[in-house]
């Protein structure tokens, strides 16, 4: 067809319109025409921010992982929710004293009040990245599970900064499937770790200037583009050691 109209439209006219048509086309920007996020924190203000959907995507899945004793960072929501009548002990870690509802303080960056070979699951839901020394954290994480025990952990891919934690202790790292991979691998061992992404260019945008997870379609949230990472997560689990 293409070769047909070509032969009988003479060039001088089907150029121009072939050139318009290949032109691409105006985005309609609307009110995202703006320098300034509809929202700064994340779209906690409007409902649900979407790292926060992705992540108990993640954390449902993998449900069966929570129990026993469970540590978690800052609250104990995602044990109780995820873990029901699985978990027999919940305790909740905080890197300084004042969390009323910890029971550990500790570093995971020093190791230092963190007790080893304890726990059956641990949830780290975007924590390693406000920690400098990441492959620190990592080797006490390990170090803090029991033999057979479960990491969940998330970290952001595409994301604006925490401020509220940089001015507090520090927003240092984004991650990437890759990065994630080889970072838990090397410790838990590549076999023994699953590693998962969220997000596409819509939802990337849509987290970017906080909208919450409810402004979106189920099949928008839903998804998958491997090149745009809004969540990382890792399924890691602590091996057997070796005789």
């Amino acid at each position: 067809m293409k070769q047909f109209i070509k032969q009988v439209i003479p060039p001088l006219v089907y150029q121009p319109v072939a050139n318009w048509w290949r032109k691409p086309k105006p985005v309609r920007w609307g009110n995202l025409r703006r320098v300034i996020p509809v929202s700064h924190v994340f779209g906690f203000d409007r409902g649900q921010p979407i790292d926060r959907y992705y992540i108990e995507v993640f954390l449902k899945k993998r449900s069966a992982d929570i129990r026993g004793r469970v540590l978690e960072i800052a609250d104990d929501f995602y044990t109780r929710r995820f873990g029901g009548d699985r978990v027999t002990v919940s305790d909740v870690l905080h890197a300084v004293p004042g969390n009323p509802h910890a029971t550990i303080v500790g570093d995971l960056a020093t190791g230092n009040g963190i007790p080893g070979n304890v726990f059956d699951c641990m949830i780290l839901t975007q924590t390693f990245l406000f920690i400098y020394d990441v492959q620190a954290a990592v080797v006490n994480t390990y170090r803090a599970l029991k033999t057979d025990g479960v990491l969940l952990a998330t970290f952001p891919g595409i994301s604006q900064i925490s401020r509220y934690d940089m001015d507090r202790w520090g927003d240092y790292w984004r991650f990437t499937d890759t990065s994630a991979r080889r970072l838990f691998g090397d410790v838990f061992g590549a076999e023994n770790v699953t590693v998962t992404t969220y997000g596409n260019v819509l939802t990337a945008c849509a987290f970017l200037h906080g909208l919450a997870a409810h402004e979106l379609r189920q099949e928008e949230l839903d998804y998958h583009d491997p090149d745009y990472q809004v969540l990382i997560t890792v399924r890691a689990v602590k091996p057997e050691a070796m005789s």
